[in-house]
């Protein structure tokens, strides 16, 4: 399992750093502008669906039924199980792509503010890319399920290429308005949705799979089903926070949407490379398991990726809260984005940092449920985070005046829903408490404290020199303090990372 990891995490790794250039080329581009801010608004659209629709919901009810299907069935009912759900997918991404242009349409020509127009006309453009996203990660979480995880772990490395070469053709050959430029961008996004479900389907071809359209429905097909409908609401909770923020911030002023978007882009860099890597790993792992009865190995595994996931998104969570000046002037202080925009989104980083543990929390818990086939408790965890943050975005965002508030809120929700999850978890299974991982909990505390004092130490002494320069001489060196400290601790977890990059160590 670790072994696995290391590829995900390597590859996420890989596509996290391309989105993160395909940011910071956008930025370099648009700034901080209205017409960034609408389109980070429009692109969150087809993102729900995305969610909603394919890698969210319908792969997590997808994942433990495969699982019994090719325990019961083998490899062929597999692949039947997934033509028939491709199709049905096919017919709803379709059908809502044309209400959504629908109401686009409507909003494009009744919208007052100009800040509404222009996001319509964006998602008008991105929307469809929700049909070949959908798609692909029905076919993605297929190949999760036989152990292809690399090619599922790549898929975003396509998006972000195709986004930056189709806004660099724009930008540097053809066009000079920021509209036209905007225009490519868009393209680059639906032909990037393209290629993230050719190859991946390409990959399961060479499995053996045969796609073709099959509008029959088997009991598995309704099982399917049966968990994907209360999925697609929690999930769409979840969205519906982001864009919650996100079009509270369009609204509050031009630049905030893009600030927060921004934010979240680069603490999804840790949790994309760390916790979905172990998470995208277990699920399988537990899914299997309850398949086959073994829950000791699925209250294992749970115990294991979360205490993973926390022994390295705490000290991330440190680091960016530490660093953020510094890494925001480094990455993304060129072009039209300003000194200035640079002091706007530090302090958003700083708070967005602060919640990224109870993230990573979130998501092992959820695939936890989603093992046993749970939909109902993601769904009123999810839902009881939605009502925290639209409560706390509208009320502090009104006693603070500044973004700030709406990522407090969102904060606040995250912690509450982790808390009412892992409840709900203890009361499924006594075993699945977290009192054998609480000693390694309490060292990794320790291991950041270290990892806080190195960093302000070299923050002190490197105070005249530029960001560059601080950001790679902190990272670096903080990074190593606290492996060593853990090190020192004897904590167990660490020889899974060590294995990673070339330990012969395989203990964990």
């Amino acid at each position: 399992m670790i072994s696995r990891m290391g590829v995900v995490s390597a590859l996420t790794m890989v596509s996290r750093v391309f989105g993160l250039f395909r940011d910071m080329f956008i930025t370099a581009v648009f700034g901080a502008s209205l017409l960034n801010s609408a389109f980070t608004a429009a692109f969150t659209l087809p993102s729900l669906f995305r969610r909603l629709l394919g890698e969210g919901a319908l792969t997590a009810a997808l994942m433990p039924n495969l699982s019994e299907e090719m325990e019961e069935n083998g490899r062929e009912a597999v692949f039947r199980l997934v033509n028939k759900t491709l199709s049905w997918l096919l017919v709803i991404c379709v059908l809502i792509t044309g209400l959504a242009y629908g109401v686009l349409f409507w909003i494009e020509e009744s919208a007052v503010l100009e800040n509404w127009i222009i996001g319509a006309g964006l998602a008008k453009l991105v929307f469809p890319y929700i049909v070949p996203v959908c798609l692909a990660a029905v076919v993605a979480a297929v190949l999760n399920m036989l152990g292809r995880f690399a090619i599922p772990a790549m898929t975003a490395i396509w998006l972000n290429s195709c986004m930056m070469l189709s806004l660099g053709i724009g930008t540097w050959l053809w066009v000079e308005s920021e509209v036209q430029k905007m225009n490519f961008l868009c393209l680059g996004v639906l032909l990037g949705g393209l290629l993230q479900f050719m190859v991946p389907s390409l990959a399961l071809v060479r499995e053996g799979w045969r796609p073709r359209l099959d509008f029959s429905v088997s009991p598995r097909l309704r099982s399917v089903l049966f968990l994907t409908l209360p999925g697609i609401y929690g999930t769409a909770s979840h969205q519906i926070n982001v864009m919650v923020s996100r079009f509270l911030a369009l609204d509050f002023n031009e630049s905030g949407a893009t600030f927060i978007y921004l934010a979240n882009r680069l603490v999804e860099l840790p949790l994309g490379v760390f916790t979905i890597a172990i998470s995208t790993v277990i699920f399988p792992s537990m899914a299997q398991a309850i398949a086959k009865g073994k829950g000791v190995e699925f209250g294992k595994t749970y115990r294991e990726g979360i205490s993973l996931s926390m022994m390295l998104t705490l000290p991330a969570a440190v680091g960016l809260s530490m660093l953020a000046p510094e890494i925001v002037a480094v990455l993304f202080e060129r072009g039209e984005f300003s000194a200035e925009n640079s002091s706007s989104l530090s302090p958003i980083l700083i708070i967005c940092a602060i919640g990224m543990p109870f993230y990573a929390f979130v998501s092992i818990e959820t695939r936890a449920f989603y093992s046993n086939k749970d939909t109902k408790t993601p769904v009123k965890g999810s839902t009881l985070a939605l009502i925290v943050n639209i409560i706390l975005s509208i009320s502090l965002l009104r006693l603070l005046g500044r973004i700030e508030a709406l990522v407090i809120a969102s904060n606040t929700a995250i912690v509450v829903q982790a808390a009412y999850m892992h409840l709900r978890l203890c009361r499924l299974d006594l075993s699945l408490r977290l009192a054998e991982v609480m000693p390694s909990m309490l060292k990794y505390l320790v291991g950041c404290i270290v990892l806080a004092v190195v960093v302000g130490s070299l923050e002190l002494v490197l105070d005249d020199v530029r960001p560059s320069i601080r950001l790679a001489t902190s990272v670096p060196i903080g990074g190593a303090a606290y492996f060593i400290a853990l090190r020192i601790l004897k904590v167990r977890e660490i020889n899974a990372v060590l294995y990673l990059f070339g330990s012969k160590d395989r203990s964990y």
